[in-house]
């Protein structure tokens, strides 16, 4: 039995529920999912400032989570603090993003992102950056409604996710779309008729990711980057978080 821990790392319970459900239709059918809300910040990710505060949102959360756990999904497309969550975790922890475009990356040359809100356009082309795969990348394209504004009428952003998502293949020449955001979870199988590519979705792509690590099991680092950090006193930190850090 494989159990996963998904952290939603904004302060919008009704996201994490929608990303739990989506996980179960890709899970299989000896993996256990647990989820968890951010107990602190924004209600939704979409800039800078959210993005840092969410970060520590997810280090938190995992700080405080005592159950089991083969792998941890950070369930959030941006992957706030997946670099500190793959630092102290004693599992594989996966982002949305980062799987996303590592299997867009095998099924094509270039990809392309669609999400909602403006602010993460350049945000992301930084990730992709980030992970040395500027080359890669065909375009990141954003609809006016931000992933909170769809993942609550879906059907209204449903025409501008297809039309952006089919743009990306006609004018941006992408051989893969990533349909990204929690907001947007489990519309990718509504939509990839429309497109005329693979349409990824990023709730599936970290699922599938994660359940392959914690098949493999593969020990915590001992040395370099991803090597559990030496202790060091704090302030102000939760109780959970201090006691991991110190």
């Amino acid at each position: 039995m494989t159990e996963l821990l998904l952290i939603n790392p904004n302060t919008t319970a009704s996201i994490t529920n929608l990303v739990l459900k989506t996980a179960r239709r890709f899970a299989g059918k000896d993996t256990t999912l647990r989820a968890v809300t951010g107990a602190f910040g924004l209600r939704y990710v979409a800039s800078r400032a959210a993005y840092a505060i969410a970060g520590h949102a997810a280090l938190d959360a995992l700080a405080k989570d005592r159950g089991r756990k083969d792998a941890v999904v950070l369930a959030c497309f941006g992957d706030p603090g997946l670099a500190a969550l793959k630092e102290i975790a004693r599992v594989p922890v996966v982002g949305m993003a980062e799987a996303s475009i590592l299997q867009a990356c095998t099924l094509g040359r270039r990809f392309s992102i669609v999400t909602g809100g403006e602010r993460w356009k350049p945000m992301l082309e930084e990730f992709v950056a980030s992970q040395g795969l500027a080359s890669r990348l065909a375009s990141v394209r954003t609809v006016a409604p931000t992933g909170a504004a769809i993942a609550r009428n879906p059907k209204a952003a449903m025409a501008l996710l297809a039309k952006g998502c089919r743009a990306c293949v006609t004018e941006d020449r992408a051989d893969v779309v990533i349909l990204g955001g929690a907001g947007l979870a489990g519309l990718a199988a509504k939509l990839k008729d429309t497109v005329d590519v693979p349409l990824l979705d990023g709730v599936a792509c970290a699922l599938s990711m994660a359940e392959a690590l914690a098949g493999q099991a593969p020990a915590k680092a001992r040395a370099g980057a991803f090597s559990t950090p030496a202790p060091v006193e704090s302030v102000g930190l939760s109780p959970a978080l201090a006691r991991l850090l110190g």
